[in-house]
């Protein structure tokens, strides 16, 4: 490989939320939680951002605009980063976008926060799959708005897919304003099939819902797998918005901005932080050089993260084997059903915290519901960083089985 996907970087010290932040995440209905393991002794298996070093191309880009000197107000008055992020998805996905459609927040979250808040009226309701991303639940939450959950099909494989009888009927529910749809989907790693998102906007269409498609997995894919926006399915709907971003594919979600696909003239319009967001030069510089200059890098990092799927995989068989393991199609994120091997743990965070020195993420409190006994765990670290995580897990269930 050109690029080092096995060195390991110090994040001490970088207010990184990853190292410093995770108490208050995982554990914030816990104040004052003792471990015993330092900060220093976790192994950090949890939120999704990812252990390797940015791009080296990218880090250049940042250097070159600091270089320029003056970090004043900043925004986009010419039309370089639309032509290079426009030119990615034709490459990537085949599917591309007006310009004017284009239009940036600090985050996908900040963008499902806003969105919720101008498109589901007061006494309305939103609809996504579940398990699902907190957020979700959150961006309603802030609204004052009720979450309307249609629970994913799983077979004994692990397999999820949409369960389209309950999901029909709640679609069709008038009070029902938005659906949140998770493309590819978080936490299962799916790659929703041409057919079956077909046969969702056909359901979104018959039901006249607004529709969010959160895309900011779509750039992690395994390396044999290809995605589909939504939009590419609905080319003329207009009640669709379509969030994309560099965060996750580059690591670069400090970097906050994201690409938010407004078809709509009126809601662009509302949208506060498309009126009043300046942009970080530091970001546009990064973000810019990701879709100029990032491909290689993310076939290579597509590559090895297959390589660590497979580890895993192949750990679980021989050491965790009532684990449900099933190879996610998307994301850098395993989605592992751990409900025969601890069936007594309720908190399965708090356990493997404690008991393994492992940070992950799991259940119905931190992906909205259809998840108790599930573990997420982030495969996006070096391999040796891998292993020593993997040894700690199963050395914990051995011990707790004992």
């Amino acid at each position: 490989m050109k690029y080092n996907f096995d060195e390991i970087v110090d994040r001490r010290g970088t207010n990184s939320m990853n190292v410093e932040g995770f108490r208050g995440y995982i554990f914030g209905t816990y104040p004052g939680i003792e471990f015993p393991y330092t900060d220093d002794e976790f192994i950090r298996m949890w939120v999704a951002d990812m252990e390797f070093s940015t791009a080296p191309e990218i880090i250049e880009a940042i250097k070159e605009r600091a270089d320029r000197k003056i970090f004043g107000y900043t925004n986009l008055y010419d039309d370089r980063y639309y032509r290079a992020f426009s030119a990615w998805c034709r490459k990537l996905y085949g599917w591309d976008f007006p310009q004017e459609q284009l239009v940036f927040t600090l985050g996908v979250v900040a963008a499902l926060y806003e969105l919720v808040g101008d498109l589901v009226p007061e006494g309305k309701k939103v609809l996504t799959l579940t398990p699902a991303y907190s957020y979700f639940l959150h961006a309603a939450e802030h609204n004052q708005r009720e979450l309307v959950s249609s629970p994913l099909k799983k077979d004994a494989q692990g397999h999820f897919t949409i369960d389209w009888e309950d999901l029909e009927q709640k679609a069709a529910d008038p009070d029902v304003a938005v659906l949140i749809f998770c493309n590819p989907h978080n936490p299962t790693g799916r790659i929703w099939t041409w057919e079956e998102l077909d046969r969702l906007s056909q359901l979104i269409q018959k039901n006249d819902l607004w529709v969010i498609s959160d895309e900011i997995h779509c750039d992690v894919l395994r390396s044999d797998r290809r995605h589909t926006p939504l939009g590419k399915v609905m080319p003329d709907y207009q009640k669709l918005v379509t969030c994309m971003s560099a965060s996750k594919a580059f690591n670069l979600a400090g970097m906050m901005m994201s690409n938010i696909i407004v078809r709509d003239e009126a809601l662009r319009n509302l949208m506060h932080f498309h009126e009043t967001c300046d942009m970080n030069p530091l970001s546009i510089a990064a973000v810019q050089a990701a879709y100029e200059k990032g491909y290689d890098w993310l076939m290579e990092l597509r590559a090895y993260l297959d390589a660590n799927f497979d580890y895993m995989e192949r750990f679980f068989a021989q050491r965790i084997p009532a684990a449900v393991v099933t190879k996610a199609e998307a994301t850098y994120l395993a989605w592992i059903d751990m409900n025969q091997v601890l069936p007594g743990v309720e908190d399965l965070p708090l356990f493997f915290a404690q008991k393994a020195g492992v940070l992950l993420e799991g259940g119905n409190s931190l992906f909205v519901g259809n998840a108790k006994g599930y573990i997420r765990l982030n495969l996006a670290m070096p391999r040796s960083m891998l292993a020593k995580g993997l040894e700690h897990i199963a050395a914990a269930i051995e011990g707790y089985q004992a």
